[in-house]
Formats: C-alpha cells, structure tokens, sequence
C-alpha cells in the first residue's frame, strides 16, 4: 500500500506503508504527521484535505487530529471515485510501471520502480488532476450524484 497528496505545483513524496492493517492510528503517525500536516503549514488556511473514504480515514482519532492542527477535510459521498482525483493520479503511476523495460518481479522492485516512476510523474499531469476537480463536481451536481463519463 502506498500514500501520497497532490496539490497544485507540488506533491509529497511517495509513502510505502509497511507490511500491516492501516489503522486510524497508524494513518495518523505515518501519514497525517508526517506528510499532511507539512502541506497544510505550506498551503495555509486555504488548505482543504481530501482522502479517500477509507475506514481508517474515519476514525474518532482521525478526525481529532485534524481538528487539532486545524485542517479542513473536505466532505463528500463514500464510494465517488469519480470525484477523488488521486484515482487518476494512481493509474497513470501503475501504468508507468508496468511499462518499463524491467517490471518488477517482487515486493522491494516493485517500491523502487512505483518511487522511481512517482518523482518522474509531471507535474502538469498532477495539476491537471486538480484543476479538474471543480469540473467533475459540477457535472456530479448536475447529474444529481450520478456517473460522471471521464
């Protein structure tokens, strides 16, 4: 499993998580501290964060901690993927590295070339990304909820 925040002009580093259950407190020490909290110092207090709905996201701990840096978390629907833009983000990285010229064959390749190939994303994909999103909820509103074609 892997983490990383995107934002215009800037990305944090490609996060391997460590063999295990991602817990709301395991989320919290390992990616919230270390890497969301930095970009929100970075941003300021137009930072809006964005995860993915997962249980552990959810967590009474999560949400304290967010609440105690002062991070704004940016409510939507469970299960919308066409609204989360790291989705995207995430294809264009696997596609990546299932064509390089040496696919990896176990668990410490694979880290390397899914790093390797994250630091070489461009940019202006990452900033596409996020300039799409006040399209796609626009279309979701229109749609009221519905499929967005993307």
């Amino acid at each position: 499993m892997v983490w990383a925040g995107i934002m215009m002009n800037g990305r944090s580093c490609l996060h391997v998580v460590a063999d295990g259950t991602m817990t709301g407190q395991r989320y919290i020490d390992e990616v919230l501290l270390p890497h969301v909290c930095p970009f929100r110092g970075a941003v300021g207090d137009k930072f809006v964060f964005m995860d993915d709905n997962a249980t552990c996201h959810r967590t009474l701990a999560v949400q304290d901690c967010l609440g105690s840096v002062g991070i704004q978390r940016l409510v939507w629907p469970a299960c919308s993927p066409d609204q989360n833009p790291i989705g995207y983000v995430w294809d264009a990285l696997g596609r990546q590295v299932a064509g390089r010229n040496y696919p990896p064959t176990n668990k410490n390749t694979l880290i390397r070339a899914l790093t390797a190939e994250w630091d070489k994303l461009p940019q202006q994909l990452l900033d596409n990304v996020v300039q799409s999103m006040v399209r796609r909820v626009e279309c979701c509103i229109t749609l009221h909820g519905g499929h967005i074609q993307y």
